[in-house]
């Protein structure tokens, strides 16, 4: 600590994982995220200890850590982003990672340049971490068995939103307190909706009460056998 009670931005947070404990675990598994169906319920409990923690950087005078110096990052956004990718660059940044962006529109890939090639010439260049947004689903899974760096989903076609899934389990929590025991309804064009199975299948796997709500043509079909209840009328 300093003298005027302030934190040193080289003070690293140390993540409490509280939830997660209680259920065994420590770490993730894998080096990539690629969906919240990969996880377990004690991962994803892991995962919003260790942001409630974080959050407290964004309080600072100075908001940064060293938790990834010497990390280089590459933020692929083959699928135009603001928000996703402004807040996974300033994520970055405030950690002490080295960034580097890559739109499809600045890359090779508008000179017919494949996905696999691109991924190649960025695993020679011996990433960490690769975030990704691209347009077609299952693009994520495809990356991770190319790359050794880490995959981040940041949303892949109709398929995953994971990243947008955890922050509104972290929000959930943080105004009501938990996740267990709430009925929760997720309402309009379901169909079309990335970020919905992201948040049906983390919800239901904290013990959320989850209902799906909207026009018959926008409720995707099956969508019950995730545990969810279908309502045409709130």
């Amino acid at each position: 600590m300093q003298g005027d009670g302030a934190t040193s931005p080289e003070q690293t947070i140390q993540a409490p994982a509280v939830g997660a404990a209680r259920e065994g675990a420590t770490r993730l598994r894998s080096k990539d995220l690629l969906g919240i169906a990969e996880l377990t319920p004690a991962e994803i409990l892991l995962i919003l200890d260790t942001a409630e923690a974080m959050k407290e950087i964004g309080l600072r005078p100075i908001k940064k850590v060293p938790a990834l110096r010497g990390k280089t990052v590459v933020n692929l956004f083959i699928e135009p982003s603001t928000r996703t990718r402004t807040s996974f660059e300033v994520a970055e940044k405030r950690l002490s990672a080295d960034t580097l962006n890559i739109a499809a529109s600045t890359s090779s890939l508008v000179k017919g340049e494949t996905l696999s090639d691109t991924a190649r010439t960025l695993e020679a260049m011996s990433p960490d971490l690769i975030v990704m947004r691209h347009a077609f689903s299952g693009s994520c899974h495809f990356l991770s068995r190319i790359c050794k760096a880490g995959i981040i989903n940041a949303g892949d076609g109709m398929h995953e939103h994971p990243t947008q899934a955890l922050l509104d389990a972290f929000t959930i929590r943080e105004r009501k307190g938990r996740l267990s025991g709430l009925k929760i309804a997720i309402i309009g064009d379901l169909l079309h909706s990335r970020v919905l199975r992201s948040n049906v299948l983390r919800l239901t796997r904290l013990g959320a009460d989850v209902w799906v709500g909207g026009p018959p043509t926008l409720v995707p079909y099956g969508i019950d056998r995730l545990g969810v209840r279908v309502t045409s009328s709130i």
